[in-house]
């Protein structure tokens, strides 16, 4: 049965991701990058290999995003319906539902992907941090 968190821990996981997805959406990598434990783990796309460590979360963003490198689009990922559940180990598992709304100079927002994110979190003296995301898309089954 999932432990209820204090709505102190509940806000600063709100927090964490606010400040990752904004480091995410202006493309500033090392800071997303950052926001992961040396070992952490990182899959955002099915076809893609788990990224491992900051140094490799990085350059899997950068080649990425290289799609974009002509395009004068602006992303802003969008998380949702946060469900956090404390773990006997201390770590803390976390389901969110994501959008990702795009957007183009003169064009309306186009929303896709839809997803769910499935973190396990740390939270060491306040902190927190992704030791693992694993990014599923709801279009792909």
């Amino acid at each position: 049965m999932p432990t209820n968190v204090s709505p102190e821990l509940y806000t600063r996981v709100q927090q964490f991701y606010a400040r990752q997805m904004q480091a995410l959406d202006d493309c500033r990598f090392k800071e997303y990058a950052a926001t992961f434990t040396p070992d952490g783990s990182f899959q955002h796309s099915p076809d893609a290999e788990p990224a491992i460590t900051p140094e490799g979360i990085v350059a899997e963003l950068e080649n990425f995003h290289r799609r974009f490198d002509n395009d004068p689009v602006q992303r802003r990922h969008w998380f949702n319906h946060i469900d956090l559940e404390m773990c006997a180990d201390g770590s803390i598992r976390s389901t969110v539902y994501a959008l990702v709304v795009t957007v183009r100079p003169n064009s309306k927002p186009e929303i896709a992907p839809s997803c769910v994110v499935h973190d396990v979190l740390i939270d060491e003296d306040g902190a927190v941090a992704a030791r693992s995301r694993l990014v599923t898309h709801d279009q792909i089954r």
